[in-house]
C-alpha cells in the first residue's frame, strides 16, 4: 500500500505535467451507493435468492463474529427534534410525569406541548417541569399522528423540544427493518437485516446522554408503528433479541444500499474487513455514471477555478480520500467527501477522466442506470437509498 505521502507527490508530480492548456472536460464514473462498510442490502438480497440463509449471510459480511441472544432491552430513540410545538394524543387513558415528580392519569386526548410547558390539566393550567415522561395505557401513543409503541421522553432541545421513544428492543427492529429494507425481500435479507438492525442500536446503547439512536439516516431510519408489516415482523420474531458479538462486545453492525462489488473495510476493525460482494451487481448503482462535466461547470460545482486536470488518491479498499486539481495558475486538493457531497455522487468510489475516454462497459451501466432513475417503481422495490450512519 502506498503511504499518502507518496501517494500526494504522485498526485502533485500527474498534476504538474498536465498542460495548461489541457481540454477542461471530465467524466465521473463510479460504484456503489452509501459508505460501502459491512453488510450490502442488496448484496444480502442476492445472496438469499441464491439459498444462503441469514446466519451464512451474516457471517460473511461481519466475518468474525457469532450470534447471541439479549434481553429485550429499552432503546432510547431521537424520532423529533428542535420542534416549536407538537401534539402528542391517546385513544385510550394514559400518564403523564415531570421532573419535579408529579404524576397525572389523563383520559384519552390530545395534549399540545411548547418549549413553555405549560398544559391543562384536569381543568387546572400546570406548568411542567421538563424533562416530561408519557407513558401508554391500553393504546399506543401518537406524535403529531404517528403511531409509537412504547412512552416517550420530552426534554428541552434549544429553544424546541426534542421528543425520545423508549421502546422495547424487538419492537424499535420492527420499525427499522421495513424502514431500511422492502418488505417484499427475501426472507433471509429480511432476518439479516432486523440482526444488523438490533446490534448496531444495542452497539450505541448509553453512548449519548438523551438517547441511543436517531430515528433517520444518520443512524437507522425507524417507523414506528406506521412502517411495520405482517412479513417484516415475522422476520424479526424468527430472530427475536438476536445480536451479533464479536469477542464480548456487540458488533457496530455498519451497512448500506450497495458495495459496488466489494465492501470497504475499517482498518482495526476485524469484523468490518473487505469482503467480495458477488451478488450486489443486482442494485441499479453497483455501476453508475458515466456524468460529464466541463471544467467550468465541475469548478462552479466544487467551488474552485475551472479545472485543467484532476487526480483521486485512493485508500487501500480503492476508496477515493482525496481529489488533487490544478487549474490555470494554481491547484488544490479537496477531501473526498466533500467532492462527492458537491456533486451528488452516490459513493467516494469514484474515478474522474478525461471527456471521451469512457469504455462501453461504462456506458452500457450508465445508460441501464438512467434507465432505472426514470422508471417510477414502488418503494417497496429497493431499498431506502441512503448514505447511512457513517463510521468515523
Amino acid at each position: 500500500m502506498r503511504t499518502p505521502v507518496a501517494v500526494a507527490l504522485a498526485a502533485a508530480s500527474l498534476l504538474a505535467a498536465a498542460p495548461a492548456s489541457a481540454v477542461s472536460n471530465f467524466v465521473v464514473t463510479g460504484r456503489g451507493y452509501g459508505h460501502g462498510v459491512g453488510m450490502s442490502q442488496y448484496g444480502a438480497q442476492g445472496f438469499a435468492l441464491h439459498g444462503w440463509g441469514y446466519r451464512r449471510i451474516l457471517a460473511h459480511y461481519y466475518p468474525g463474529t457469532h450470534l447471541d441472544r439479549v434481553p429485550d432491552l429499552l432503546v432510547r430513540v431521537l424520532i423529533a427534534s428542535r420542534r416549536p410545538r407538537a401534539v402528542v394524543s391517546s385513544k385510550q387513558p394514559f400518564r403523564l410525569g415531570d421532573a419535579a415528580g408529579r404524576r397525572w392519569k389523563l383520559p384519552a386526548r390530545r395534549l399540545v406541548l411548547t418549549p413553555a410547558a405549560r398544559v391543562r390539566l384536569h381543568d387546572k393550567r400546570i406548568h411542567l417541569r421538563l424533562p416530561v415522561v408519557i407513558q401508554p395505557g391500553a393504546a399506543a401513543l401518537g406524535l403529531d399522528g404517528s403511531g409509537y409503541r412504547g412512552s416517550l421522553n420530552v426534554v428541552r432541545d434549544g429553544s424546541g423540544l426534542a421528543f425520545v421513544n423508549v421502546v422495547s428492543l424487538d419492537l424499535y427492529a420492527r420499525g427499522v427493518v421495513p424502514s431500511e429494507m422492502p418488505y417484499r425481500w427475501a426472507r433471509a435479507a429480511l432476518e439479516a437485516q432486523a440482526v444488523a438492525a438490533r446490534s448496531y442500536a444495542v452497539s450505541l446503547a448509553g453512548s449519548r446522554t438523551a438517547y441511543d439512536v436517531r430515528a433517520d439516516t444518520r443512524d437507522q431510519v425507524y417507523g414506528g408503528i406506521r412502517a411495520e408489516t405482517p412479513r417484516t415482523n415475522r422476520a424479526v420474531s424468527r430472530t427475536a433479541r438476536e445480536v451479533l458479538r464479536f469477542g464480548g462486545a456487540v458488533a457496530r453492525t455498519y451497512y448500506s444500499s450497495t458495495s459496488g462489488g466489494r465492501t470497504q473495510g475499517i482498518p482495526g476493525v476485524p469484523y468490518l474487513r473487505s469482503v467480495a460482494d458477488p451478488y450486489d451487481t443486482i442494485s441499479p448503482h453497483h455501476r453508475w455514471g458515466p456524468l460529464r462535466y466541463s471544467g467550468t461547470r465541475l469548478g462552479r460545482l466544487l467551488h474552485v477555478p475551472a479545472p485543467t486536470a484532476v487526480h483521486v488518491a485512493r485508500n487501500g479498499f480503492g476508496r477515493a480520500t482525496s481529489v488533487y486539481m490544478r487549474w490555470h495558475g494554481g491547484g488544490g486538493k479537496l477531501d473526498a467527501s466533500a467532492f462527492q457531497k458537491r456533486l451528488g455522487l452516490f459513493s467516494t468510489w469514484f474515478w474522474v477522466g478525461k471527456a471521451g475516454k469512457v469504455g462501453a462497459s461504462h456506458r452500457a451501466a450508465a445508460a441501464r442506470a438512467r434507465a432505472t432513475r426514470r422508471s417510477r417503481r414502488s418503494e417497496a422495490a429497493r431499498p431506502r437509498q441512503r448514505r447511512r450512519h457513517r463510521p468515523a
